[in-house]
């Protein structure tokens, strides 16, 4: 059996799905990954995947050029013939079940990790863009099966009549190594209290406001640091300005790191993890390696962090936008250690016990065998006891910065 992933990054592919392909893989079928080019494409291919370029502009909108990208992936599709496709990320879950229907493959699996900024835009271009999406989608996705990582984005889904119930399935993040990322001793000493916010910058992850009640904690915790995992990501329209970047670095209330790949490392020596996030969330990735290393969280209540944060039992959520309501959070956390203790504690047993990547590779799995009912990839409950597949571990994966 041949499958393929397809996904709108190399990075994305790597960062977030090769337990997945390396689990398919270990029972002897055949994976094929799908991207644009990137500088993750050669280490996809040294873990042992082939790996196909595929052009695709995230921001392209024109409807000429976009029709012809559908072709090329149908040809592609046809060249290719796998038995079952699996999309990830919008534009690819839509462009990508066109093509296999064109191209009749039956076995369409599609992840929407989440609606990003299309669905947490006010703009006018965001609105249409969101009224045309759904219209496509009503086309699109039947005769798939659709994997959201919230309850809400499926609901949404279910009661827009976007999909069949028995089409959609929550799988609560893309899984993490739990047994990688843990809790280790804090490395930042001499007194500090820090938090970190890891993630694209981009304004609707909140990243003004973290800078705003860094500041405001700042002002009475002088002993507090602030740091800022990532870098701007000029593919999305919602990207901070590298001159803003700038502005904040010479203020110097909060510490901007950059692109990070030691994330566990990183995590390490961090008292708090915050995300004041208002994208459209499927489950923030850095949320889950945060509780999985034992760290308590501050949120914004939103779809995908009410997934991982439970306010009052291992950490806050807060009203998005509210950069005061995000500092108070934070500083009622750095200042109370037996708290902070038992948030972290907390984090930890529901990362293992909900967001494991074993957990979520195995019901994946189950919804390829759904999609597939007269083929049986693997046996999910010797996947579940570890009898069938060891997913190698021949190569140490940096941790994404951002989230999924």
């Amino acid at each position: 059996m041949k499958v393929a992933l397809f996904a709108n990054t190399d990075w994305y592919l790597y960062n977030f799905r090769l337990p997945l392909a390396q689990a398919i893989q270990a029972q002897g079928h055949e994976v094929v990954l799908i991207s644009p080019p990137g500088r993750y494409a050669e280490q996809l291919e040294q873990a042992g995947f082939r790996w196909i370029a595929f052009p695709l502009k995230r921001r392209r909108l024109n409807p000429l050029a976009e029709m012809i990208t559908v072709l090329r992936l149908v040809r592609l599709y046809r060249r290719e013939r796998p038995d079952l496709v699996h999309h990830f990320t919008v534009k690819c879950v839509l462009y990508g079940s066109i093509a296999a229907h064109l191209a009749r493959i039956k076995a369409v699996v599609n992840a929407l990790a989440g609606l990003g900024h299309m669905f947490s835009s006010d703009s006018v271009q965001a609105k249409v863009l969101k009224c045309l999406f759904k219209q496509i989608c009503k086309f699109a996705l039947r005769h798939t099966q659709v994997i959201f990582q919230n309850p809400d984005d499926l609901r949404g889904f279910l009661e827009q009549d976007l999909i069949a119930e028995q089409a959609g399935h929550l799988i609560r993040g893309s899984g993490v190594d739990t047994a990688r990322f843990k809790p280790e001793a804090k490395g930042l000493q001499n007194g500090k209290r820090s938090v970190l916010l890891a993630s694209r910058l981009l304004w609707a992850k909140g990243v003004a406001e973290y800078v705003e009640a860094a500041r405001l904690v700042r002002e009475s915790l002088s002993n507090a640091v602030f740091f800022i995992a990532g870098e701007t990501d000029p593919g999305n329209p919602t990207a901070v300005p590298p001159e803003v970047i700038a502005e904040w670095k010479r203020q110097g209330d909060v510490e901007i790191l950059g692109h990070r790949e030691d994330m566990q490392a990183l995590l390490g020596k961090v008292d708090v993890v915050a995300l004041p996030t208002y994208y459209g969330e499927g489950v923030p990735r850095i949320l889950i390696e945060a509780a999985a290393s034992g760290k308590p969280l501050v949120a914004s209540d939103m779809p995908g962090c009410r997934e991982i944060v439970q306010h009052g039992h291992n950490g806050m959520l807060v009203a998005p936008k509210d950069s005061q309501q995000l500092a108070a959070a934070i500083k009622a956390i750095l200042l109370d250690d037996e708290r902070r203790t038992e948030m972290g504690r907390r984090s930890r047993q529901l990362a293992c016990q909900d967001f494991s990547q074993e957990e979520v590779i195995s019901k994946t799995l189950q919804v390829y065998q759904q999609a597939l009912p007269a083929e049986r990839i693997i046996n999910v409950g010797d996947w579940l006891n570890g009898k069938l597949v060891e997913i190698p571990n021949s190569m140490p994966l940096p941790s994404p910065i951002g989230s999924e």
